[in-house]
């Protein structure tokens, strides 16, 4: 895992890259370049939900053994999803360890709470919660129901038969490919979608001060001065 200390994403993300390239084969920096790339190209922001629509009542699994539902944890106050991959995801540890320091105190602010979800079992997730000492909820998104139903999920298009040890289905713990792309899912009352945001290339994720920004443009609530 990088070490860094960035006051930015970009530029823990800019570190993470330079090392891989210090690191990593000719091959790997582009298989990993290629697949972002194609998720990228791929990408069309009106296929992923939109902004007014309601949402099913779904249910997770939060690290620490609790039971959550979509309705329950929406009924007070507005909630942002972070969508990520699993827990030993560079890229993901990169920013959920941000966001926990950057982003999780300005919309505490903003009486908005952060869930960050991921089809991980539970199990397994719970390290990134623990490595990071997050201060939001950690939560399994079981079989990818809410990343299928708002359409954030894809699968590697390099699938080795038969996978190799490692493979992410193995990692997940769920037998599949499927993950979800980095998305930002503002919901509100009445599991009415307010903002989301989906970064085909996980490693161009919205820095802090963006996300504040487009949860006050949402909720019509401000910062104080």
């Amino acid at each position: 895992m990088v070490n860094v200390v960035d006051d930015r994403l970009d530029g823990r993300y800019a570190a993470l890259q330079a090392e891989r390239e210090r690191t990593w084969s000719a091959a790997q920096l582009a298989g990993n370049a290629r697949q972002r790339q194609i998720l990228t190209d791929r990408f069309d922001p009106a296929a992923i939900v939109q902004s007014g629509d309601i949402l099913p009542d779904f249910s997770f699994e939060e690290v620490d053994g609790a039971s959550l539902s979509l309705g329950g944890l929406v009924a007070q106050a507005p909630v942002l999803f972070i969508f990520f991959r699993f827990a030993g995801c560079p890229a993901c540890n990169i920013a959920l360890s941000y966001y926990a320091e950057r982003l999780y105190p300005a919309l505490r602010k903003l009486g908005v709470s952060i869930v960050a979800l991921s089809p991980q079992r539970v199990d397994r997730l719970v390290e990134i919660k623990r490595r990071h000492q997050l201060p939001f909820s950690v939560a399994s998104d079981h079989d990818n129901g809410l990343g299928r139903h708002i359409d954030i999920i894809f699968e590697p298009d390099d699938q080795p038969t038969p996978p190799p040890a490692g493979w992410i289905g193995e990692v997940t713990g769920t037998g599949n490919w499927a993950l979800p792309q980095p998305t930002l899912l503002l919901v509100g009352a009445g599991r009415e979608v307010g903002w989301a945001h989906v970064s085909p290339d996980w490693l161009d994720r919205p820095e802090a001060e963006d996300i504040v920004r487009a949860v006050e443009a949402a909720t019509g609530v401000r910062r104080a001065a």
